[in-house]
């Protein structure tokens, strides 16, 4: 299992929010491309980046500081998420080097528009789906719908997506532990992979998710914690590895987080 370090942005600046609220956000550095330096430095082998203010926008705010990244960077897998509503955005971000983009609010309100960007830039298609109590949130959150996470899952593998983004919005930003239940619901539902996200706090959250009975949480994205220091991004990947030498728990993965 891969660990991914977060890198959020906001204004320009490499940030954490506490259950997506943008008037709740920690600032971690005014510097996100050295952020993103120390997280290779420390052995990342994938990053994950917001961008926060496009999120809200609709449209990539932060764009120019994603392309620094990944030009910063070259063949180390990037995958980006936050104001992804256009063939444009998405042509232009894998143009810059990226090599997923995670489509959010835009796939839950119209779900065709997944299906025909998983025909136009196939094998680049994720899909993020935040959840609370099992249905779907929306709007940077706002918003809880009666649409089941589940349910909507399988719909987008059918499309051709690559992978699920599962965010348990309850947990993500407070260090209360990760949902390993909720995750592994979701990733039993479906083929593709799931990458765990939100409420990672330190190296039991790590032993948990490999421990999962779900081979198909293949990665998690963190955060706050490793700003924070409550999890060691370097003893996290390291133990992650030793656990997935001593079992199938995690085996049948490529180091891109996709199954083979």
């Amino acid at each position: 299992m891969q660990l991914i370090p977060a890198i959020d942005l906001k204004d320009g600046k490499c940030v954490r929010l506490k259950q997506g609220r943008m008037d709740d956000d920690t600032v971690f550095s005014e510097d996100p491309v050295s952020v993103a330096d120390h997280w290779v430095q420390k052995g990342a082998r994938r990053l994950h980046l917001v961008d926060l203010n496009g999120a809200f926008a609709g449209e990539p705010v932060n764009g120019e500081i994603v392309r620094a990244i990944a030009r910063a960077h070259p063949g180390l897998p990037i995958q980006i998420g936050g104001g992804i509503r256009s063939a444009e955005t998405i042509q232009a971000y894998l143009d810059a080097g990226v090599q997923w983009v995670i489509i959010g609010t835009k796939a839950v309100k119209e779900p065709q528009f997944v299906k025909d960007m998983c025909r136009r830039f196939p094998g680049h298609i994720i899909v993020g789906l935040d959840a609370k109590d099992g249905k779907v949130a929306t709007d940077g959150w706002a918003e809880v719908s009666d649409i089941d996470v589940v349910d909507l899952a399988r719909q987008f593998e059918d499309d051709g997506v690559v992978a699920i983004v599962y965010t348990d919005i309850s947990r993500d930003g407070m260090l209360q532990g990760v949902n390993v239940e909720a995750t592994e619901r979701l990733a039993d539902a479906v083929s593709i992979p799931v990458i765990a996200s939100g409420g990672i706090t330190d190296l039991e959250d790590v032993r948990k998710l490999c421990g999962s009975q779900s081979a198909g949480i293949t990665a998690a994205i963190t955060g706050r914690a490793i700003y924070e220091g409550s999890l060691d991004f370097e003893k996290g990947q390291a133990l992650a590895d030793e656990l997935d030498s001593r079992g199938p728990g995690m085996s049948g993965t490529t180091g891109s987080g996709v199954r083979e």
